[in-house]
């Protein structure tokens, strides 16, 4: 059985040992994150549904969309069945995420109806042709993707820093924040160094 279309890259299969950046936006551009408790609600989902089946290397919260760039191991090869179809956990986990955080959100805010876009979109950062098309190498595409996470704040206008926004992961590599579920050691090793300067 194949995996269900929820992520819109033409039926991908999540690999092992793949970097991939997964977003998604409120339907019509609506507003997913009233207040910082829809903030804290949305990550304590994603650390429930998605983060015990892969690496975490970064991740941003923005009032009407989010991004999360993952990285996979042997654990995405781990199928279950879910009604007709079998599932890999990351795929299931962000299906888990986004479902739960609905219903929530539509309770609490007397709505109904879809609250995200259909598709959630996973680009996977090994892809050839992309990486042609861009003249870069699998390391420069990461941290082209790394960066732009993490400075989506400042170009939407936001805040002047990446650092004043409280929603990413930024502070976590400064340094400004102690504990965070991504895997720094991992992000240094997909970076090609030993730390990061912002």
């Amino acid at each position: 059985m194949e995996t269900p279309d929820l992520f819109k890259t033409t039926n991908m299969k999540l690999l092992p040992e793949n970097s991939y950046h997964i977003y998604n936006q409120g339907n019509n551009q609506e507003c997913l994150f009233h207040d910082d408790s829809a903030y804290y609600s949305f990550l304590d989902l994603f650390k429930s549904y998605v983060v015990p089946h892969c690496h975490i290397i970064c991740w941003c919260l923005m009032p009407n969309h989010f991004h999360f760039l993952i990285h996979t191991d042997e654990r995405v090869n781990i199928l279950k069945k879910q009604g007709s179809l079998l599932l890999d956990p990351i795929t299931n986990g962000f299906r888990k995420l986004l479902s739960t955080y609905s219903h929530k959100f539509n309770l609490q805010n007397e709505r109904s109806g879809a609250l995200f876009r259909p598709k959630t979109k996973a680009k996977s950062l090994a892809d050839e042709e992309a990486l042609k098309e861009m003249v870069l190498s699998a390391t420069e595409y990461f941290a082209k993707c790394f960066f732009y996470i993490h400075n989506n704040p400042v170009a939407a206008g936001l805040v002047s820093l990446p650092e004043d926004w409280k929603w990413s992961s930024y502070r976590f590599y400064t340094g400004k924040r102690e504990s965070s579920f991504c895997n720094k050691e991992l992000a240094y090793k997909l970076l090609g160094t030993d730390r990061i300067s912002f």
